[in-house]
């Protein structure tokens, strides 16, 4: 009996000093009351009080901040703050942007909503409440074709590093060599060759530097004999 009293109190205590829901706080913040975030985020009113208390705790002008938007219904008059919410929302549940290409019409309207931001934010003309709650999303401004080229270097870098960490040689590019090796190959040649002209950005070059020592010369270190 007195452990399961012990674990409740764990339990209750856990949920006391979660971290509040961000999309959540950005709504309270906003002007929104606890009620209407709860219609349109489809969860109970306790829960959401529960995360605005934990919020205003950590953050003393939150409160203030609200009255002064709830009071001057800014918030309220803001076109597009509802699908700023579900995007908010939508990242934070999967990981990921909305894309265009979506079987499900919701994310592709979605995708283009946050397209046309993009292209305001660009323009300077992007409304500044919708603004600093799309600043709350990390690259939020990457257009998702340059997001797929950089997670698709991200994988060949963690692919050549695990190539690596498996014993294998430097990978060669030889009309001989197939398959990974191959492939692996011929990418470092073109990241060897983006260094050597100065066409490589900095931040990939300090990650290979990082994960992979030695990357520029590779088998001709080896092959280097003390003078």
């Amino acid at each position: 009996m007195a452990r399961q009293v012990w674990k409740d109190a764990a339990v209750t205590k856990k949920r006391c000093t979660a971290t509040p829901h961000a999309e959540w706080v950005l709504m309270y913040r906003k002007g929104l009351s606890r009620k209407k975030i709860a219609e349109l985020t489809h969860h109970d009113v306790a829960r959401v009080s529960h995360h605005i208390s934990v919020a205003k705790a950590a953050d003393p002008a939150l409160h203030a901040e609200h009255a002064a938007a709830a009071k001057g219904s800014a918030a309220h008059a803001v076109p597009g703050l509802k699908r700023l919410y579900q995007v908010v929302a939508m990242v934070e549940a999967t990981g990921r942007y909305p894309s265009r290409n979506a079987e499900d019409r919701a994310e592709r309207e979605l995708a283009q909503w946050l397209r046309r931001r993009r292209r305001d934010a660009e323009a300077g003309i992007l409304n500044p409440v919708i603004g600093e709650g799309l600043a709350a999303l990390p690259d939020w401004q990457r257009k998702p074709r340059e997001a797929a080229h950089q997670q698709k270097w991200q994988d060949r870098l963690q692919e050549l590093v695990a190539y690596r960490a498996a014993g294998n040689p430097w990978p060669r590019t030889t009309l001989t060599v197939t398959g990974q090796e191959r492939e692996l190959g011929i990418w470092l040649r073109g990241q060897r060759y983006k260094y050597k002209h100065g066409q490589l950005h900095p931040v990939r070059a300090r990650a290979l530097d990082a994960a992979l020592p030695g990357w520029i010369t590779g088998r001709k270190a080896a092959h280097t004999r003390p003078q």
